[in-house]
């Protein structure tokens, strides 16, 4: 009865300290684009000096939001954009992964599309970025619910175009998830599918229990001996943006998790109607490439280009204008086959036995 009634106790507190999470409220509008308020910049810690001037506040990287997409029920997610010369050719809907927000995601890689005739669109995701609140994880059925609201209300500002999904890592999961039918296609970079059954349960388990022990406590967003990529420079400003998450709470880990576990779950579905290219790097060691081709093999993803020397942020990586190049060749022509996907079949194929 002792045994029985502490287990019972141990229940009783894990429930009492239940993942936290922020998602929609109830649909109290019609969801529009409206012009951008900026509210307050989070706080940082920055160095302040006595007899010299204190260094300036640091400001978000990229380019300023011009509007705000109001979801149905009242959260406003800022929308970056970066726009070609002339008029364009497609539109991209692009989301950031995890920690980062729309405007650092895209520094290097919004103005190499738009220069090839994309305009460009980047919103901040509900618990990222210049959203509150900021640091909760909303749910999988809310990210996948805005993320259909945004393609809805940019396709609609742009009629005859055909428009395009980008997601990167988390962004790529959540893509999956959706799974669109009203986009012309899908590009998924290193999207975050360490999900399902590549996900151990030596990983999954503590992680589920931290959740509910630790979920108010945090990690640092950079894990020690990981490198995203092989551009310093913008590691180092993903540092030192105000609306960067340097620190992800166990809770919102575990809601990853979740998200994960979905976009696997849609892996052999995802590629039917629509078309969807996998984009991945051969030293990622977020997303490690292992696991990633294994899932991808066993999904028989039919379209997968694959860049040796790419890491996980490909958009940000040194190769790429590679990465914009071979973006905008699909979207020109979303049934021919890039060059690159040759070596994405010959990766694949190579895939080491399971153990």
């Amino acid at each position: 009865m002792k045994l029985l009634a502490s287990l019972l106790l141990a229940g009783l507190s894990l429930g009492a300290c239940a993942p936290v999470m922020v998602p929609a409220g109830p649909v109290i509008r019609e969801a529009g684009i409206e012009p951008f308020v900026a509210p307050p910049l989070p706080w940082t810690l920055r160095p302040a000096y006595a007899f010299a001037p204190s260094p300036p506040e640091p400001q978000p990287s990229g380019p300023r939001p011009e509007s705000m997409l109001v979801m149905p029920d009242g959260a406003r997610l800022p929308l970056r954009v970066w726009r070609p010369e002339g008029a364009p050719r497609f539109v991209v809907v692009a989301m950031h992964g995890l920690g980062d927000h729309g405007g650092n995601f895209l520094a290097e890689g919004g103005p190499l599309l738009a220069a090839g005739g994309a305009v460009v669109y980047a919103y901040d995701q509900r618990g990222f970025g210049w959203t509150s609140p900021r640091g909760y994880w909303p749910g999988v059925d809310t990210l996948v619910s805005d993320a259909r609201e945004s393609i809805r209300l940019l396709r609609a500002r742009h009629p005859g175009l055909p428009v395009f999904l980008l997601g990167e890592s988390m962004g790529g999961a959540i893509a999956l998830a959706t799974s669109p039918r009203d986009v012309d296609g899908v590009i998924l970079s290193s999207p975050a599918i360490w999900g399902g059954p590549y996900l151990s349960a030596l990983l999954r388990s503590p992680l589920w229990v931290a959740s509910r022990v630790l979920g108010p406590l945090a990690l640092p967003a950079s894990a020690a001996g990981i490198t995203a990529s092989d551009n310093e420079a913008a590691l180092r400003r993903f540092a030192r943006d105000p609306l960067t998450l340097r620190e992800i709470r166990f809770d919102m880990l575990k809601g990853i998790v979740d998200l994960m576990d979905a976009a696997v779950a849609h892996l052999r579905s995802c590629c039917g109607e629509v078309p969807v290219l996998f984009m991945e790097g051969g030293k990622d060691q977020v997303v490690p490439a292992h696991i990633a081709r294994r899932a991808l093999r066993d999904a028989q993803a039919p379209r997968v280009a694959f860049y040796p020397e790419g890491w996980h942020l490909l958009l940000r990586d040194e190769i790429r204008a590679d990465i914009a190049r071979d973006i905008l060749a699909f979207m020109s022509n979303p049934r021919a086959t890039l060059p690159a996907e040759e070596a994405g079949r010959a990766w694949i194929a190579a895939t080491p036995a399971d153990p």
